[in-house]
């Protein structure tokens, strides 16, 4: 069940106004994110829109050049604020000698009162790995114990970036359900994933950046919402110049053998594309996805009005 969407209470975390720059690089121009109790944010741009900086000062990794970074009301870089917070990296080093029950021991050592270990190889479904040395696990394995290890301090912050890298279908959906399970139970997470199924599945509220910027942010439903029509795809011999012609049709994209065609009034296209081409087949007619609107938001430029941030909800 997806959480609510509707953002409460204190921040559990928050960057007001936040600039960020390396040298004559800006990196975050003037960024606001806040993210509430039981939240899943699914923070979603382009490679170099931002969102590694953002994480990276939440974790209190880099201080900003301007603006407010606060965990659970304190810097982050503070002690207490640290002990608070689980993060799921891709650059994360892992010495692959230790075996998964001596990382596990390892990470809980860091904090005060961390979880037992039965529960963290539970919620991570490595029971039978924890002998194996990290080193000889398969990627989607090593991704349990990575996501594992996160929560060994029992977190209110959690956060994942692409914590389903290499992992099959089974293991992907069991990693979601453990998602939403941290969710129920108050805690905070930050999602980045280039699977933006999983951003649709997870997240309560998606924030979009470009060029370090927040350029959108709602429900995915309300993201999705953002692109007019729905897609036609089908296999035709009709022209795209033709398809571009018809009424209400607003793209017109080739994939593989098939056409795919978004369209205000999608009955109308299909009755004159049946028209002109009888041997018309594979048709398929859907709304449209998350990546439809990913794609139309961070193509237009951010400095566009009708990409201008939203205000955020709470300050």
């Amino acid at each position: 069940m997806r959480p609510s969407a509707a953002p409460h209470g204190t921040p559990a975390a928050r960057l007001h106004a936040v600039t960020k720059r390396y040298g004559q690089n800006t990196a975050l121009d003037g960024l606001s994110l806040h993210l509430y109790p039981g939240e899943v944010v699914a923070l979603l741009g382009p490679n170099g829109a931002g969102k590694t900086t953002a994480v990276r000062l939440l974790l209190g990794l880099i201080s900003p050049t301007a603006g407010s970074v606060r965990v659970m009301g304190r810097d982050p870089r503070d002690s207490d604020a640290r002990t608070r917070i689980g993060a799921m990296l891709q650059v994360t080093r892992v010495p692959e000698m230790l075996r998964v029950r001596e990382h596990i021991d390892l990470f809980r050592s860091y904090y005060p009162h961390p979880l037992p270990a039965a529960e963290i190889v539970r919620i991570a479904k490595l029971e039978g790995l924890e002998e194996r040395m990290f080193g000889r696990l398969s990627g989607g394995q090593k991704q349990r114990v990575l996501f594992g290890l996160a929560l060994c301090g029992n977190p209110d912050l959690v956060f994942l970036d692409e914590p389903t890298v290499g992992m099959d279908i089974e293991s992907r959906r069991s990693l979601w359900d453990e998602i939403r399970a941290l969710s129920a139970s108050g805690k905070t997470v930050l999602l980045t994933t280039h699977y933006l199924e999983e951003a649709d599945m997870l997240a309560s509220r998606i924030v979009v950046v470009n060029k370090g910027k927040v350029i959108c942010e709602g429900t995915p439903a309300q993201i999705k919402h953002r692109v007019s029509g729905r897609r036609i795809r089908c296999v035709t011999q009709l022209e795209p110049g033709f398809l571009r012609s018809l009424p209400t049709v607003a793209d017109v994209q080739q994939d593989r053998e098939a056409v795919v065609v978004t369209a205000e009034h999608p009955e109308s296209v299909v009755r004159e594309m049946l028209l002109r081409d009888p041997g018309l087949h594979s048709l398929e007619v859907s709304a449209a996805a998350l990546e439809d609107a990913f794609l139309a938001l961070t193509a237009t430029d951010s400095h566009q009005p009708n990409a201008a941030p939203q205000s955020q909800p709470h300050s």
